[in-house]
């Protein structure tokens, strides 16, 4: 492969991580971030979040030889725990024994990863602001100082610079045919830290997702390797129960005493981080198309910016790298070949996730604690102890199966829900769920669903 000067506008996992892919192909890369140097500055307090670090994710730091460097900050969660609004609790595990996603600190992540990067030779330049792009002479402007406007020379580049990409709006305005959209759920979130107890001990179940499912809104926690939580409240921005009406310190200590009773005691500053911490909003992006002339692409979450809620933001983004990886394996300096091959695989399976992601929010909030959803997905996890070539529960696919696209689990997941569905209506299903007779019902829908195909076949 011909060595290029590659430019990556944005060093955030997504940039930082592709920043280490071709560095690796003999690619001479510089990376422009227009923040600072995050390793310098203390993180502000309500921005730190936690990410889920699942199997496509780790399928591409496998790849490109930094897993280890990675897992060192990562804490498995081996399923869900849930607390009901009754003060119950239950454990639902994530997929088959064995199978677990790993909680890991964003900023810790994303630090690493920048080191990594440089070690690899890779130059990261900070206070780089992209102010436009010349498409005639393949030029971009970034803002540095007041009076400062360098203009570098590209001959690839690829944008990485998040939902809010600068670099996809001068793209968009030079481009005559360009679609976009974007969406905001109902609900914004608010970071609340659960601090680490005596001796960095885990006042919560370590190795877990922690879920509160309220029906309208939830409150879940991750942990850290300091011992502490990363909580966050995912809560309507308006109406009778919203951010808008806790207004006061004794409104708030009120709604969590009566909503999260066992999150009071153990968040001493609850009603302090409350309003110390920012509330902000969750947006879904699609657009497209995501390439230029065989130079530039949009990658991560300025191609598909997604909801949190199927974990799978992160991944799918270290996925985007990955593919790339792949088509340059197999079409060397072809990069006409190589981007319109990856916008025409990634496309589709980047509004596929976005759409699993928003499904994943309902079940969360409002299923994760009904009986009858927890029977559903009882037999489902019983069936696929069973027949494990066919059915796979829909977030087994999306999250330890990176053989199955995307866009391939969604389909799955509507045929199998739609089966679902039917069985979960049968009279004394609750008595009956783990008969023959189910299980028979169940097989012979689905074959008439897949035509007698294997669940997971690639499309």
């Amino acid at each position: 492969m011909k060595k290029q000067e590659v430019v990556i506008i944005g060093a955030g996992l997504v940039g930082s991580l592709l920043s280490i892919y071709m560095s690796k192909k003999g690619h001479a890369v510089t990376i422009y971030e227009r923040r600072n140097d995050m390793r310098t500055e203390t993180v502000e307090a309500g921005r730190s979040i936690n990410l889920a670090l699942s199997d496509r994710g780790i399928k591409a730091l496998k790849e490109v030889g930094i897993i280890d460097d990675i897992l060192g900050i990562a804490i498995p969660m081996h399923g869900r725990y849930i607390h009901t609004a009754e003060g119950i609790h239950a454990f639902q595990p994530y997929g088959k024994t064995g199978e677990f996603i790993n909680s890991v600190s964003r900023y810790e992540l994303n630090c690493r990863l920048m080191d990594l990067a440089e070690h690899h030779g890779v130059s990261i330049k900070f206070n780089h602001k992209c102010e436009d792009i010349d498409w005639q002479k393949n030029e971009i402007t970034f803002h540095v100082g007041q009076d400062e406007l360098p203009v570098v020379p590209f001959s690839l580049c690829f944008a990485a610079d998040g939902a809010f990409s600068a670099a996809r709006l001068a793209h968009m305005l030079h481009h005559n045919k360009f679609d976009y959209n974007q969406y905001y759920i109902d609900c914004g979130y608010k970071e609340l830290s659960i601090p680490a107890g005596e001796n960095n001990s885990f006042l919560l179940e370590k190795n877990a997702l922690h879920i509160w499912p309220r029906k309208d809104y939830m409150l879940i926690a991750l942990p850290n390797t300091d011992g502490s939580f990363t909580g966050t409240l995912f809560f309507p921005f308006e109406g009778p129960l919203s951010f808008e009406r806790l207004t006061t310190k004794e409104a708030v200590t009120s709604f969590f005493k009566t909503t999260f009773p066992d999150v009071v005691d153990i968040i001493p500053d609850l009603a302090d981080q409350f309003f110390n911490n920012p509330t902000s909003s969750l947006v879904t992006v699609k657009c497209f198309p995501w390439i230029r002339d065989g130079k530039f692409c949009l990658i991560g979450d300025a191609a598909h910016a997604i909801v949190p809620f199927f974990g799978q933001g992160m991944n799918a983004g270290f996925e985007d790298c990955s593919i790339l990886n792949t088509l340059m394996d197999l079409h060397g300096d072809d990069w006409e070949t190589i981007l319109s091959t990856f916008q025409k695989l990634r496309k589709p399976d980047g509004d596929a996730i976005a759409d699993l992601a928003v499904n994943n929010f309902v079940e969360m909030r409002a299923k994760t604690a009904d009986p009858n959803f927890l029977l559903q997905k009882k037999i489902e996890s019983k069936l696929h102890e069973r027949h494990p070539d066919k059915w796979i529960p829909a977030y087994s696919q999306v999250t330890f199966h990176p053989e199955i696209r995307y866009s391939t689990a969604l389909a799955n997941s509507e045929k199998q829900e739609s089966i679902m569905q039917m069985v979960m209506a049968l009279p004394g299903i609750e008595e009956k769920w783990d008969s023959k007779e189910v299980e028979d019902l169940i097989l012979a829908q689905f074959n008439s669903h897949t035509n007698n195909n294997t669940l997971h076949k690639q499309a």
